[in-house]
């Protein structure tokens, strides 16, 4: 199953996955919960201001893709909704909170993980972080990546792919944005748009030269 989440999809599934682990009594979340924790300023990379339209949208989409939608049995007048991760996944809870942390808060490494996962599961070590990495990279198709080793780092980092490769994610988050904030005939809307495709190429530019560095680091293990 290949999917392809925009930003806000990241954010308000990881944002749904945080809430069920961490706080089960106020979860599934209504549409006005669900805004606040997508826009909290604690453990979020980077700090999103969304409105109730941007993660309705982002609701349906997930809905399509069978990963989040309105929760069944609800006993409220107000709708409520729920991520359907383990159904589609099977994770284990180390895995889930694994994917959790790196789509509310980007690329991180094994040790970042070990810390920020805490509250949704706590690994032993790093060989566990690790092990737990490694199985969601095995996936077929694959839920993470390893990044090239940053100079001057002793550890490397790792990124989820739910929203693609490295410039599948970069190019949709430029999408995203692009069709959120443009102003229908307006002059602002090609000046944004004329400024979007400049960031979207200078970004290609960017993926193909860290594509060339991730080459070479995997030929030295070979």
């Amino acid at each position: 199953m290949h999917i392809v989440l925009d930003n806000v999809e990241v954010r308000v599934l990881g944002s749904l996955i945080e809430k069920d682990v961490t706080t089960p009594d106020y979860y599934p979340l209504s549409l006005n919960a669900l805004v606040n924790a997508c826009n909290q300023k604690n453990n979020r990379d980077p700090v999103m201001n969304l409105n109730e339209e941007s993660v309705r949208q982002a609701l349906d989409s997930l809905q399509e893709k069978r990963l989040a939608g309105p929760a069944s049995g609800a006993d409220s007048r107000v709708t409520k909704y729920e991520h359907r991760l383990q159904e589609v996944f099977n994770f284990t809870r180390g895995e889930t909170a694994i994917l959790c942390v790196l789509l509310l808060r980007g690329a991180q490494t094994p040790g970042e993980l070990r810390g920020r996962t805490e509250r949704m599961h706590r690994f032993e070590d790093l060989t566990e972080v690790q092990s737990a990495l490694q199985r969601l990279m095995q996936r077929e198709p694959a839920l993470a990546q390893v990044l090239p080793r940053q100079p001057g780092t002793k550890e490397a980092r790792y990124m989820h792919l739910l929203s693609g490769d490295l410039e599948d994610s970069r190019v949709q988050d430029a999408r995203a944005v692009q069709a959120r904030s443009s102003i229908p005939g307006s002059s602002a809307e090609s000046d944004r748009l004329a400024e979007l495709e400049g960031e979207v190429e200078v970004l290609r530019k960017e993926v193909a030269d860290l594509k060339q560095q991730m080459e070479s680091f995997r030929r030295q293990f070979e």
